[in-house]
């Protein structure tokens, strides 16, 4: 019954133009909607990324290089990246409107921003391309 109430209230609930968002509420919504599209992104690519570094791994001669993984490497260094955008963005966010309404826009519009570049690096997307 509550659960089908839930999704009736959500049927319900007008959709967000973010194109054309006017009020903070609305903006803080958009802001967040984006982060999840572009971490969506990221969250699509990853396994690409974990089979090639495994593919890397493959092709080390263990008998000489006994340094971690292509893989293993990877995973901190996202890891790392995470913990550093969402400190970043904490930062940025309170130096803007720590306390006000548009903190959480600010936050989440920050976490967007760096995980495209981070999507940019990557998939080496942010590498110049020789001229032709």
């Amino acid at each position: 019954m509550i659960l089908s109430l839930a999704l009736a209230l959500a049927a319900q609930e007008p959709q967000l133009d973010c194109d054309n968002a006017m009020s903070q509420m609305e903006m803080n919504a958009c802001a967040g909607q984006d982060f999840e599209a572009v971490d969506a992104e990221l969250n699509r690519i990853w396994p690409g990324l974990i089979a090639h570094a495994r593919e890397m791994d493959r092709e080390i001669d263990r008998r000489y290089d006994q340094r971690p993984g292509y893989e293993e490497v990877l995973r901190d260094a996202q890891r790392a990246w995470v913990t550093f955008r969402d400190a970043e963005c904490t930062w940025s966010a309170y130096g803007e409107a720590r306390g006000g309404s548009m903190e959480s826009m600010s936050y989440n519009a920050c976490r967007a921003d760096l995980t495209r570049q981070r999507i940019r690096q990557l998939t080496g997307a942010d590498q110049p391309q020789p001229e032709q």
